[in-house]
């Protein structure tokens, strides 16, 4: 992941709805949810879904598809798995981090 992504993809995240919208797509895995489920589940408006989802879209962070008459979104496990690393690639310097290990170099 290069630099500019993750800083996209960060400030993606950076708001309260979008990290909540993400999450929950998260925790629904490859099946997704509709905007409609997720609208009832977080209990928001659809045109402030529709905004939201378009900037976690936009960054990568969620994938729609449609199926018939509906539009699933899911969280892009890729982008996802590829933030997490590029955060931590550095981390311990490059030793696999455990509680104590993180503790002992900073981490």
């Amino acid at each position: 992941m290069k630099e500019t992504d993750a800083v996209q993809s960060l400030a993606a995240l950076a708001q309260v709805l979008r990290l909540r919208l993400f999450r929950a797509l998260v925790v629904a895995g490859p099946e997704g949810l509709t905007p409609s489920a997720l609208a009832e589940q977080l209990e928001v408006a659809g045109n402030t879904l529709s905004f939201h989802l378009k900037e976690l879209t936009h960054a990568g962070l969620v994938t729609q598809e449609r199926q018939g008459r509906h539009l699933i979104y899911r969280a892009s496990f890729t982008t996802m798995n590829d933030l997490l690393a590029y955060l931590t690639e550095n981390c311990c310097e490059g030793a696999a981090c455990s509680v104590t290990g993180a503790a002992a170099c900073d981490c």
